[in-house]
């Protein structure tokens, strides 16, 4: 049970005592602050009965003890405990039993002040000696510095055993609380202001017939909010971390991804997420002038590490261009245009007089993925710098026509069931061509004016017998798209990308093959990846196993993902939205809906979204009829 609000974070098991095994504890910025927190009330143990999240940052435990010496077989004490990512806990008592009692309370702490990684690793050292410190306990060592504090404070605080301890009397019906505050040394809360007047997400609903819809957009949201940061030199500028525990920091394609399937949610987290970037653009001259950096990723056993700054360069204008549809401000627009047109520069000059843009650049291959990154980022800019009445998009659209043209043909895999697209092509020419997830790229080709899609690099008949493929069980698990095809023979169905699901591939599959028309491949995959998240609590993780659907099965959790992860939170915003088929064009007042029409959760409302700055519902009914309930003065609805 991970509870969120970073950079804090909480990890507990649902017996909710933190016994310091595994990575138990309280983590702020990745070193472990808090390993050991066990409360025994009269020297025993509470019994856990309950253990659930009750928000992103917040989980809630029960257990029940008998305290007093003429009770019966029932229980007459319960203990509640609140534990927060923001390093607190409240540990109330309540009292049930007919006649006064008293007990002693005692919670034993420790900590190792362990670095993450290390606890990860197991190479984490033993627990440190603690001082008694300011109404508690405290630890030091050479990396850092811990600290509880309790209120009330304790009437013992024993540091050789690491022991606070107080006399509690109850009356019957009685309650007492003592609140734990887990700091570092000169650190305030995680959280100085409130969330909900700080964060740059709307906070939309989901209502309709289908129940699991309204809590995967709540949940999603929420765990988006938690994954949060702010740049500590700009603190109005606010981006996603990849997930937790693993991976609290920056990721820069996962970043922009996830932020521009949070569109509608308003533009102020892609605002945040593109000036937190462009700050960090490599100046020129020389061959990496333009990129983001981004460390490598591993993909496979059949490919070398993919360089993420090649995805984040090229996400950069895509993401620009498409926030401006959905309401960014003009001025926001201009000040953010001179680094997309560096990215774009940077495309143009690396791919040179050839056609495809080679990953990494020195000797990798042409990966599919890539080539429609790197597509849709020369379309969408083009647009772009047309808009803002910059030069550069006729060559960016030339080039952007002979990419299509040559990846029908050189990107094609003949095959008589129908072929499919390649996962690569070498230096050489040689094609790559397993099936995987990656494809699904393929299908995403960007919004321009007008509520237009751009055009793909897939004619319609290699998009039908790509929909025909992504829609069967080779990919198809029941449960959302594996990552690698069951018949190719590296497919394992816990590989990362190797053959477990994905879920951010999926709402892309989903949102791709929608917009495509193909709705019952969509649907179906829309469904597996709604009754995952049923089982997850609808807090989807990063990636699950993709072993196949059976009745009374369930998915299998990933021992490596991350949950919460910002690509998965926000591809479950995409997942509903996509429901609706909102396509907006804020510069020039108009709106175009395009919802599924085969309804597949029935009837579906989204209120509180923001196209154009301002509060947008929309309502697609049993029918698959789109309704606007709410918009931006001024807003037209384009047909």
């Amino acid at each position: 049970m991970i509870c969120v609000a970073l950079p804090g974070l909480v990890i507990s098991t649902e017996q909710g005592q933190l016994t310091g095994r595994g990575l138990e504890g309280y983590y702020r910025a990745g070193r472990r602050l808090l390993s050991r927190c066990q409360v025994r009330v009269a020297g025993r143990e509470p019994l856990a009965v309950q253990a659930r999240m009750t928000a992103a940052d917040r989980a809630r435990f029960v257990g029940t003890l008998r305290a007093s010496p003429y009770a019966g077989p029932d229980p007459d004490v319960v203990v509640e405990r609140i534990r927060n990512a923001d390093g607190t806990e409240r540990i109330t008592l309540h009292s049930t039993a007919p006649r006064p009692v008293r007990f002693p309370v005692e919670v034993a702490l420790g900590t190792d002040l362990a670095d993450l990684g290390a606890i990860a690793s197991g190479t984490a050292g033993p627990e440190l000696p603690a001082s008694v410190h300011d109404s508690g306990l405290r630890w030091s060592c050479a990396t850092g510095t811990s600290s509880v504090t309790a209120a009330p404070p304790p009437v013992d605080a024993l540091a050789s055993a690491g022991l606070l301890r107080w006399d509690v009397e109850l009356p019957p019906g009685g309650s007492t609380t003592v609140e734990l505050r887990v700091r570092t040394d000169g650190a305030g809360p995680v959280r100085a202001v409130d969330r909900a007047t700080t964060s740059p997400l709307a906070a939309a609903r989901a209502t309709g017939d289908h129940p699991g819809a309204q809590a995967l957009l709540r949940t999603s949201i929420e765990d988006l909010q938690a994954l949060l940061l702010r740049d500590p030199a700009h603190p109005s500028d606010m981006y996603l971390a990849a997930g937790a525990p693993w991976r609290c920091g920056l990721a820069p394609a996962e970043a922009l991804a996830a932020a521009r399937m949070a569109l509608p949610l308003g533009t102020r987290l892609a605002t945040g997420t593109l000036r937190t970037l462009a700050r960090t653009q490599l100046p020129g001259p020389g061959a990496r002038s333009g990129v983001i950096p981004g460390p490598l990723r591993d993909v496979g056993p059949r490919l070398p590490p993919a360089c993420t700054a090649t995805e984040a360069t090229l996400l950069f204008p895509a993401l620009l261009a498409e926030a401006r549809r959905w309401g960014l401000p003009e001025h926001e627009t201009e000040e953010l245009l001179p680094t997309a047109e560096r990215c774009l520069t940077w495309l143009r000059t690396t791919v040179g007089d050839g056609t495809y843009l080679y990953d990494p650049q020195t000797d990798g291959p042409a990966r599919c993925e890539t080539q429609a990154h790197a597509h849709r980022a020369a379309v969408l800019g083009a647009d772009l710098l047309d808009a803002c009445g910059r030069p550069g998009g006729v060559g960016l659209r030339q080039w952007a026509k002979a990419l299509r043209n040559a990846f029908r043909e050189d990107f094609w895999v003949e095959h008589p069931g129908g072929g499919r697209p390649a996962a690569a092509r070498a230096p050489d020419g040689r094609l790559i061509a397993h099936l995987g997830a990656s494809v699904v790229h393929l299908l995403d080709p960007g919004l321009l004016g007008g509520g237009e899609l751009a055009p793909g690099l897939l004619d319609k008949v290699r998009t039908e017998q790509l929909a025909r493929l992504l829609g069967g069980p080779v990919m198809d698990s029941g449960w959302g798209l594996r990552g690698l095809g069951t018949k190719e023979a590296e497919y394992n169905p816990f590989g990362h990308r190797g053959g477990a699901v994905r879920v951010q591939e999926t709402a892309i599959a989903v949102a791709g093959l929608t917009a495509a028309g193909y709705e019952k491949e969509a649907t179906s995959l829309l469904r597996g990846v709604l009754a995952a998240a049923d089982v997850f609590g609808h807090r989807l993780p990063e990636m699950y196993a993709g072993e196949q659907r059976t009745e009374g099965s369930a998915p299998l959790p990933h021992p490596a993902a991350c949950r919460p992860a910002a690509t998965a939170a926000a591809a479950g915003v995409l997942l509903l939205t996509t429901l609706a088929g909102i396509r907006p064009d804020a510069p020039v007042g108009t709106v175009t809906l395009r919802p599924v029409r085969s309804a597949p959760l029935g009837e579906i409302g989204l209120t509180g979204l923001r196209v154009a700055g301002a509060p947008f519902s929309v309502r697609v009914s049993r029918l698959g009829l789109a309704m606007v309930e709410e918009a931006a003065t001024g807003l037209q609805l384009r047909a």
